[in-house]
């Protein structure tokens, strides 16, 4: 290395690419890590079902509800099948400071609307109409293959798990767009009014319950269909929860398998990173409390009470507290969240090779090359952002440095191009430190989404040192 290539490296910052300076254990490390949050993306599609699945792992590694009047170490609480929070309490008391993960486990998608069921004229198809969820380009959802999952609660009180669509034999559902034969005025709109929410409409079913005499006799057939298979009624639409998200399972991408695709990196990759960063702590060589909280409701707003703005959050600190023999009145909860550190775990959106121009390189997410730190997000002039304090950023930074962590700092996009946000804000409201961290994606909000490896390794990697060592 010649003298001008060695103070350059000395003194400028560079993206370390994870395969050109990773060992191969380490790239071992990365392509199995992928092979459990495959069977994860792939089969907790839904908040519910990324809920249970994150409970059974809980359970099954010795964590202990929070309600238990069992003493423990490890504490978690599942709250109504919407949130997760989990904890393991290290060395120092709780009330000095906790380091915290916090993804959420919602992702853009397409809900049954409360009334969904009819019979179109003249085509004489049984329908579903929809209302969809987060912020989704519509003509990507339509003429997808689309899976139906959710809930329904009977008159009873009974709760029927819905999920049709995921296996080999069922059937999936469609959306389907306008044939490019006749679309000559939607080619004329612009391409956010190409599709209106209205035509949003699923194809349910075509066969009509045997009686002519019948006017919505297709309609009837769904419904016999459905109360045979759940004992349901159309009445108990009214209160369900039933979303459409793409079917099938996530799979390995290119040529060298280094990527992945699937629907909800957005941010369940966050959620099963920050998971199992967590169940490599042990409290016995942990200095500082650990946390991870699974928030509902971020594509729209944290609203609710299972979003980041909940009440639930501030509970769970303060149940932490008693169970481990400390104050835990109002005082010392807001005391401990003042002193305790964030990752808001939200994903990024990384240069896309298609559409480099939305993006400025130098301070861009870049696939391959590690996990995203995000210093601020938000809209035009960093409106709803967070933007966090040089201190705890370039604590961050140096900590995942000396780690040999791969990292890289990235903006959303150029200014002015657009924007969005994260559920920074709200952590921050509590007076503790917060940055935003996690895994560069490609199409972000699509049906689905790419991204690589060797970042979803480095997040998690990027997550297990904050919990050890932050």
């Amino acid at each position: 290395m010649s003298k001008k290539e060695d103070l350059a490296k000395k003194l400028g910052y560079q993206r370390k690419n994870f395969w050109q300076t990773a060992t191969e254990t380490e790239k071992k490390g990365a392509m199995k890590f992928a092979e459990g949050y495959k069977d994860f993306i792939s089969t907790a599609k839904t908040v519910r079902e990324t809920v249970r699945y994150t409970e059974k792992v809980l359970k099954k590694n010795q964590f202990t509800p929070i309600e238990s009047k069992k003493s423990s170490k490890k504490y978690y609480q599942a709250y109504r099948e919407k949130n997760v929070i989990a904890a393991v309490i290290g060395k120092k008391p709780v009330s000095e400071g906790i380091n915290i993960v916090s993804p959420h486990i919602d992702s853009p998608r397409v809900d049954l609307k409360q009334n969904p069921l009819y019979q179109d004229q003249p085509t004489q198809l049984g329908m579903m109409r929809t209302h969809y969820y987060g912020g989704i380009k519509k003509y990507q959802w339509m003429s997808t293959p689309l899976a139906l999952h959710g809930v329904l609660v009977k008159k009873n009180g009974e709760i029927v798990n819905v999920s049709i669509g995921e296996n080999d034999d069922d059937p999936i559902f469609m959306m389907p767009d306008l044939l490019p034969h006749l679309a000559a005025e939607q080619y004329r709109k612009k391409i956010g009014d190409a599709i209106d929410a209205s035509q949003m409409n699923l194809i349910f079913n075509s066969i009509p319950y045997p009686d002519e005499k019948m006017k919505e006799s297709v309609k009837l057939n769904a419904l016999v269909i459905l109360n045979e298979k759940y004992g349901i009624t159309e009445t108990d639409f009214l209160s369900a929860e039933l979303e459409l998200v793409p079917a099938g399972k996530a799979r390995d991408s290119g040529i060298d398998r280094s990527l992945l695709v699937g629907y909800g990196h957005d941010d369940r990759v966050c959620a099963y990173t920050s998971l199992q960063a967590l169940l490599k702590a042990n409290p016995d060589n942990l200095n500082r409390t650990s946390l991870i909280f699974f928030s509902d409701k971020e594509e729209i707003g944290s609203e609710g009470n299972t979003g980041a703005k909940s009440a639930q959050f501030i509970d769970f600190i303060s149940e932490l507290l008693k169970k481990n023999g400390e104050k835990y009145d109002s005082y010392t909860v807001r005391k401990t969240l003042m002193k305790s550190q964030i990752l808001s775990a939200d994903v990024n959106a990384a240069i896309n090779p298609n559409f480099p121009q939305v993006h400025e390189k130098e301070n861009a997410v870049h696939i391959g090359f590690g996990v995203s730190i995000t210093k601020y997000t938000g809209v035009r002039g960093k409106g709803g952002s967070n933007d966090a304090h040089p201190e705890f950023t370039s604590r961050l930074i140096h900590l995942l440095e000396k780690e040999k962590v791969n990292w890289q700092m990235g903006a959303l996009g150029k200014v002015d191009q657009g924007g969005g946000g994260t559920i920074a804000k709200f952590l921050a409201a509590y007076g503790a430190d917060v940055i935003d961290c996690g895994t560069g994606v490609i199409g972000m909000h699509a049906p689905y989404e790419l991204i690589s490896k060797a970042d979803l390794y480095s997040t998690f990697r990027a997550f297990e040192v904050f919990f050890k060592k932050g």
